[in-house]
């Protein structure tokens, strides 16, 4: 027989007092102690836009701006002079340094934007062109070479328009590769070192065309993939 302060209570149910209690606890502490309860809203941080105008950007942009000092530089006194053509590969082999700065930048500080993934590869392709075209123009590269390369480029730039309602393709580890090649390729065509230099200057050429090709392939197969909706 149970005993008169036990009646009407079952197995684990608190007192009316000890009730009390909890709710002041719980009001004290502003519910920290509650337990979520089906239907609560989990509150979720506000996660800020990254701007257009940061720093990864500005950097692609500049590299742009020194498109024209480099042509400038090349072209100047018909590029014959020695002196001129350090300046010129000086300005080339700094615009083509921001373009490993601003994708750290990007990177580490989490300011990748889709202007950026479209603006960077574009910077690239008119610094790269501008170097190919001067230097056939000054007939110390084949125009076939130019053509080719410059084919590619325009093809992926392209390629990027058309999927565009479908998504960004971001530069890849070949694109990078490849640009990379490019540029010392062209550094060896810029600089005054004499016919001496050419076998060597004909090898980094030809790397710089193979990774051309095969990444220029690569794109189209990631914009197709794009498209059919698989993700690039």
């Amino acid at each position: 027989m149970r005993g008169r302060g036990q009646r009407g209570r079952g197995p684990g149910r608190a007192s009316p007092r000890a009730r009390r209690r909890q709710r002041t606890v719980s009001a004290e502490t502003g519910g920290a102690d509650r337990k979520p309860e089906v239907g609560d809203v989990a509150a979720t941080p506000a996660v800020a836009a990254v701007p257009t105008l940061n720093a990864a950007n500005v950097l692609t942009l500049s590299r742009l701006v020194l498109v024209p000092l480099f042509v400038l530089a090349l072209f100047t006194a018909d590029g014959t002079d020695p002196v001129w053509r350090y300046v010129a590969t000086a300005v080339f082999a700094l615009a083509a340094l921001t373009d490993r700065v601003d994708g750290w930048v990007a990177r580490k500080y989490s300011l990748i934007t889709d202007f950026g993934k479209i603006a960077d590869p574009i910077a690239d392709k008119a610094l790269i062109g501008a170097a190919l075209v001067g230097l056939s123009v000054l007939g110390e590269l084949p125009w076939w070479v130019t053509i080719v390369i410059a084919v590619r480029e325009l093809g992926v730039t392209l390629l990027r328009f058309w999927v565009i309602r479908h998504g960004v393709i971001p530069a890849s580890r070949g694109g990078k590769a490849k640009t990379l090649a490019q540029s010392i390729a062209i550094g060896s065509y810029l600089l005054p070192l004499g016919t001496w230099a050419d076998p060597v200057c004909w090898t980094l050429m030809g790397l710089a065309l193979v990774l051309t090709v095969a990444t220029g392939l690569d794109y189209v197969v990631r914009a197709v993939r794009l498209r059919a909706g698989r993700g690039a």
